[in-house]
Formats: C-alpha cells, sequence, structure tokens
C-alpha cells in the first residue's frame, strides 16, 4: 500500500524573523505554497491599482482568505513585503536583454535605454509603494541596495569601456546610475506628467550626453 502523504521539513520565517520549522504533509505544503501564491498576487494588484498603503484587510479580501491566513502564512509584514519583492525580482529578471558590449556605442545606448524603460514602467507601482515604506522596512532597503548594485552591474556591462576611460570614472558611473533609476523616472513620469516616449527620449539624451562629454 501507498503511502498518501510525504513528511517534509519547512521552514519559514516567523515574527521578528526568527526561523520556525514545521514538518507537513506535502498535500498541506502545496496548499500552504498557494495560498501565499495568491496573497503575493493580490498585493501585486493592489499596488498595480495605485494602492500604495494596503493593509493586511484589503490583501487578504483580494486573496479571497482570512487576516488570520494571511499572518500564518507569513508571520508580519516584513514577511510578506519579502515575497513580494522576489516577485518584482523575477519579474525584472525576465523582462531583462542584457546588451551586447561589442555593439558600438550609439546601438548599446539606444538599447540600453529601451530596455531600462520598458523594465522601468514594469516595476513602477513597486518603486511608488517602497518609496512609502521603505523609511521603516529593512527588507526595502536591503532590496534598495540590491537594485542599486544590479544596475551600476548592468551599466558596466554595457558601458565599460566609456565608464573606464573616463576623466572621473566614478562620477560618471554615479550620475548614469542617477539617470537610469527609478527616482528619475518617476520623478518625469508620475510628478512632472510626462508621456512615457519623452521619459525614455529624456533618458537616452541624457546617457548620451554624459557617455560621449
Amino acid at each position: 500500500m501507498k503511502c498518501k502523504y510525504i513528511v517534509i521539513g519547512v521552514t519559514i520565517q516567523g515574527r521578528g524573523g526568527a526561523m520556525v520549522q514545521y514538518r507537513q504533509t506535502d498535500g498541506r505544503l502545496r496548499r500552504g505554497i498557494r495560498t501565499r501564491s495568491q496573497i503575493v498576487d493580490a498585493h501585486v494588484a493592489l499596488l498595480r491599482d495605485g494602492v500604495l498603503r494596503p493593509t493586511a484587510a484589503q490583501i487578504a479580501e483580494r486573496a479571497g482568505v482570512s487576516t488570520r491566513t494571511l499572518w500564518s502564512s507569513f508571520g508580519d509584514m516584513e514577511g510578506l513585503l519579502s515575497a513580494t519583492v522576489a516577485y518584482w525580482a523575477d519579474l525584472d529578471v525576465q523582462l531583462r536583454t542584457p546588451v551586447d558590449p561589442h555593439l558600438p556605442l550609439e546601438d548599446r545606448l539606444v538599447r540600453f535605454c529601451s530596455d531600462r524603460s520598458r523594465r522601468l514602467v514594469s516595476i513602477a507601482p513597486a518603486a511608488l509603494a517602497a518609496s512609502v515604506h521603505e523609511p521603516l522596512s529593512p527588507v526595502l532597503q536591503a532590496d534598495r541596495a540590491r537594485h542599486l548594485t544590479r544596475t551600476r552591474t548592468e551599466l558596466q556591462e554595457a558601458f565599460g569601456g566609456e565608464i573606464a576611460s573616463a576623466a572621473d570614472p566614478e562620477a560618471l558611473l554615479d550620475a548614469l546610475t542617477i539617470t537610469v533609476s527609478s527616482e528619475a523616472w518617476n520623478l518625469l513620469h508620475t510628478r512632472l506628467n510626462q508621456a512615457y516616449d519623452h521619459c525614455a527620449r529624456v533618458m537616452e539624451f541624457t546617457m548620451r550626453s554624459l557617455l560621449t562629454a
């Protein structure tokens, strides 16, 4: 006779960051993963709808679960933010098209800015929400640091030669990082109410000016 369930050890982050170990059947584990996914999807959907400070009750209602289930799934809001951050990071990786560093500068510039603009539009809801929560969220602060590191790495991969040969490589890299940041994009698009095409042109114009100075 075959066993209906397999017992699996699971470790999740509980309140206060403590790691708690559970032993669950494979059926319960699958249901738990499905529930967590529903909650993250609901959180993402609310952010896309412009709800930058969704409450636990709003997220739970959107996910079709109770607030008790939400907290038992993630422990606290930092746990939920961590899972939601992972969702946006995975999406950004999927959208990215690396730029061939051997192409002429103009080709690299156009391709980089086109790719970056698409990705900034995609993560705009997360970036706006992060600007609200980040000062009090260690999870979002850590994600910001990782995002900046990835951005600088991508710039160095695409424009390493130009950066290295600049009179002040560090200043150039900093200026490029600011130019392609979500903060710069949101300032133009959200605060100044500029259209997507205009924001993309400003990014390309500024990067060209910096890289050919």
